[in-house]
């Protein structure tokens, strides 16, 4: 098993990025969030988890063991997949995931593109105290958007949308969250955000809003 990977990042895109390791660039899926603090050129290290299936071998990097092992975790829940538990990830912290388990928060769980209520159960039983205690504050969702379509022109990035579309959000709500958080980044400094920061950040607004 490959449990961690040391390198220099070669190239990030919106769902994986590419590290260098001994002369071999390795290929690993990551969420947003870790995604979001690489930087072309420079070293990283990230704890992995190799997905072995018949007709493929697939990489996951994690920015830290925690990340890792919830989502080992979550593979043993009934239903889920890596993708699924790759987006459970990427719309909650672990220490997010850990408070709506133990509060059995269907709510919460809900909001990851793709689980359903009765999905939502399903996790709660089967990850039960799995996951382990709340191991610090833990990142809060962030509000969600306005209830209202987006206004002010701003015209959303493509290929965040699709991205979003990818991992199971309607066009409708993912061109609306990726609008808002452009807006909303505008507006405070006018510094553009990165890719990965701009699919983390929507992904953070979808969560406190509502799905379309």
């Amino acid at each position: 098993m490959i449990a961690s990977l040391r390198g220099t990042v070669t190239s990030v895109s919106l769902t994986g990025a590419v590290i260098e390791v001994g002369g071999v660039g390795v290929s690993v899926l990551a969420t947003p969030t870790t995604l979001a603090s690489l930087r072309v050129g420079e070293e990283t290290s990230l704890a992995t988890e190799l997905i072995v299936r018949e007709d493929s071998l697939t990489l996951y990097g994690f920015a830290d063991a925690d990340e890792r092992d919830c989502f080992r975790v979550l593979l043993g829940a009934k239903g889920v997949g890596a993708k699924l538990a790759l987006a459970m990830l990427a719309v909650h912290t672990p220490d997010a995931l850990r408070r709506a388990v133990a509060g059995q928060d269907v709510a919460a769980l809900k909001r990851v593109p793709g689980l359903g209520p009765k999905g939502a159960q399903r996790v709660i039983i089967d990850v039960g105290d799995k996951l382990g205690p709340v191991t610090g504050a833990g990142a809060p969702l962030a509000p969600g958007g306005p209830e209202g379509p987006v206004t002010g022109g701003v015209q959303a990035n493509p290929d965040v949308v699709a991205a979003l579309v990818q991992l199971g959000w309607n066009e409708a709500a993912a061109t609306q969250a990726v609008a808002a958080v452009e807006a909303d980044a505008a507006e405070d400094d006018g510094a553009a955000l990165t890719v990965p920061e701009l699919l983390r950040a929507s992904l953070r607004w979808l969560g406190g809003g509502r799905r379309g």
